[in-house]
């Protein structure tokens, strides 16, 4: 009988941990003498933490729970046999952003916050494993749902001194040859100097096909040279989050799925697939945001999963975020030893969807919070009542009702009213017009004021907190399966993650 993917991984693994620990104990932790693998996917979740992973499954929980103890629903990813903890520190700062550390899971050196692909002193160029697998003659695909030229995807393609180069980014994404660029577009793809061509006109030129509609990315052949370009695409040139995608769009899944199909041949491939916006709703602090963007990063994942399947001895899978956002916390001072996820639902779209709800009605005559909560009831399930209705709804949840019991649950106390009031009036104002003291940095992060109060207002019903609008610099979760994923078992730095995969591809 033939054994899945996964249990056929499974079988062995309590003998090949027992290897893998004399191995580490001989310090030849990074260093793969099996077979070497021809297909690997690496997964990283930008912003990914154990907590956001949590957060996920603890949702899918709450939402599917019918009575009874409380019980997580874990995604596919953290199923994989092979489980690891990363640290993620750069050369200048123990809080690293995406630029040093996605050098670091590509290129195995660590640099400073800022730099891609190159040492500190922004001297010296490093080779990354896409590069190395491309010189070997395998193909190599990279796949985000932010801009192609943002930190992440940059790091296995380009060097250069500055994350914030967009456009000599994209220079050397052309220039790479890499098989198959998909997700989002090109950020700034005419520069900031007027003479710049249009990096779209220039790949082109060098043999790319350039796609964004559905059906022309669907329909694309292997053996060409691709950029499929999301066919929505938010101010930043990235994939909008999940929880808001149209049908005229592609998911995260069907980006990966097509891109196996792209990059599949004799020789092998290498396929990063970033999910890079749960990293930037939860700078934004929206909780829901980001649980809809993992399960659309897990979705992807099990795309390659059911390849793995079918390749069962080749296959390497790698899922690794390269540090958390948000200091996001599963508890609330609030809630106390209780959550509520269940509440994350009434949520229906992002604070950026809702963003340009509030930009329409800051041009309305009658500028009102009283005719601005019906939307935000709509979008977020926030409710407000008088003290006779409240009186009402609560007589009628001790008889058992429960709508009442869920309406009174989503009803504003008068601290949420009264922050979600002054919220409402900075909100208001121009941008131009708004304080920029520190007390209003805390209470905003810089985000669109009203859309930030009412997430931290909605996740605190939940019992989720949060503590920055940046990254922090706790390590963060690995998970892997397949030919030589043992290797990733254990605790160490993220520039071994590339050193490893190096190894098991036959290429260091």
């Amino acid at each position: 009988m033939k054994r899945s993917f996964r249990n056929r991984t499974g079988l062995a693994l309590f003998v090949l941990l027992t290897l893998a620990a004399a191995a580490w104990a001989a310090g030849t932790g990074n260093d793969w003498s099996g077979r070497k693998a021809k297909y690997v996917f690496m997964f990283i979740g930008d912003g990914l933490g154990l907590q956001q992973v949590n957060a996920a499954e603890v949702y899918n929980g709450s939402v599917n729970r019918t009575g009874g103890e409380p019980a997580i629903k874990k995604l596919a990813l953290s199923g994989l046999p092979v489980q690891g903890m990363i640290t993620t520190y750069s050369t200048n700062s123990f809080i690293t952003d995406s630029a040093p550390a996605a050098t670091s899971l590509a290129a195995g050196y660590k640099t400073d916050n800022g730099v891609i692909g190159m040492d500190p002193a922004k001297k010296q160029k490093f080779t990354t494993v896409a590069q190395m697998v491309r010189a070997k003659g395998m193909k190599v695909g990279v796949l985000t749902s932010v801009s192609l030229n943002h930190a992440t995807p940059a790091a296995f393609y380009a060097s250069v001194p500055s994350r914030n180069d967009y456009y000599g980014i994209g220079e050397q994404l052309i220039d790479s040859g890499f098989d198959f660029f998909a997700g989002g577009g090109l950020h700034q793809s005419t520069g900031k100097d007027k003479d710049c061509r249009d990096l779209y006109e220039i790949a082109k030129e060098k043999g790319y096909q350039v796609l964004r509609t559905r059906e022309d990315i669907l329909s694309a052949q292997p053996g060409t040279k691709v950029i499929a370009v999301n066919p929505v695409l938010d101010g930043s040139n990235a994939m909008p989050y999940d929880m808001d995608r149209t049908d005229k769009e592609l998911s995260l899944a069907e980006f990966t799925r097509k891109g196996i199909e792209m990059l599949h041949n004799p020789e092998g491939f290498f396929l990063m697939v970033e999910g890079g916006k749960i990293d930037w709703a939860c700078h934004a602090n929206d909780a829901a945001a980001a649980i809809g963007d993992t399960f659309a990063f897990d979705a992807a994942v099990k795309e390659a999963l059911a390849f793995a399947e079918k390749h069962p001895d080749e296959t390497l899978i790698i899922v690794v975020g390269d540090h958390e956002t948000g200091g996001m916390s599963i508890g609330f001072a609030g809630t106390e030893y209780e959550t509520f996820f269940e509440k994350i639902a009434h949520q229906k779209e992002s604070y950026e969807a809702f963003d340009r709800k509030i930009a329409a009605f800051r041009k309305e005559s009658e500028k009102t919070f009283e005719k601005m909560m019906p939307l935000i009831t709509g979008s977020f399930g926030l409710r407000t009542a008088t003290p006779e209705e409240r009186a009402a709804l609560e007589e009628k949840a001790r008889a058992g009702d429960d709508e009442a019991r869920i309406a009174l649950s989503m009803t504003l106390s008068e601290l949420e009213l009264g922050e979600l009031r002054a919220a409402f009036e900075n909100s208001m104002l121009e941008k131009k017009e708004r304080a920029k003291d520190e007390a209003t940095f805390l209470l905003y992060g810089g985000y669109e004021p009203l859309s930030v109060k009412i997430t931290h207002i909605l996740n605190r019903k939940a019992g989720i907190g949060w503590t920055s609008y940046a990254h922090t610099g706790i390590p963060v979760p690995l998970f892997a399966a397949g030919l030589g994923s043992e290797l990733f078992a254990g605790y160490y730095d993220n520039t071994d993650v590339a050193w490893k995969t190096m190894s098991i591809l036959g290429v260091r």
